[in-house]
């Protein structure tokens, strides 16, 4: 069974980091694009950052830039999200996602992703 699944999300206060991790069963996404999105209450899920088949090219959304940083370690069959500087404004479910439509390139839209884990809770409190 193909999974996506996420951990190391939790309570942090203003400033704090995380580091999430997203652990990938059942198939190799290895050239795939993989990236991480996020949904608050009463929000539409919206895009994090994403990363290509090796990370060596990365996109962030403006409100994470500098922030957040996204890697991938194939041989570990992991997707990272480092996030550092936390806002109370980051507080959301995040998702871990891969396109496995596309190899080597870039994915950046929700509907082009095909795979999505559960997700994990991340709070900031401030």
């Amino acid at each position: 069974q193909v999974e996506l699944v996420e951990s190391g999300g939790g309570l942090v206060q203003a400033g704090g980091s995380l580091r999430l991790s997203c652990a990938t069963t059942g198939r190799t996404f290895s050239l795939n694009p993989m990236g991480w999105f996020r949904q608050a209450p009463g929000k539409e899920r919206e895009l994090v950052a994403t990363t290509n088949w090796n990370g060596g090219a990365t996109y962030y959304s403006d409100s994470v830039k500098g922030r957040f940083t996204i890697s991938r370690d194939n041989a570990k069959a992991t997707l990272y999200l480092q996030m550092n500087s936390l806002k109370p404004e980051d507080t959301a479910i995040y998702y871990c996602t891969a396109d496995t439509r596309t190899n080597y390139g870039m994915t950046y839209v929700a509907p082009e992703f095909d795979v999505w884990g559960q997700g994990t809770q991340v709070t900031v409190s401030s």
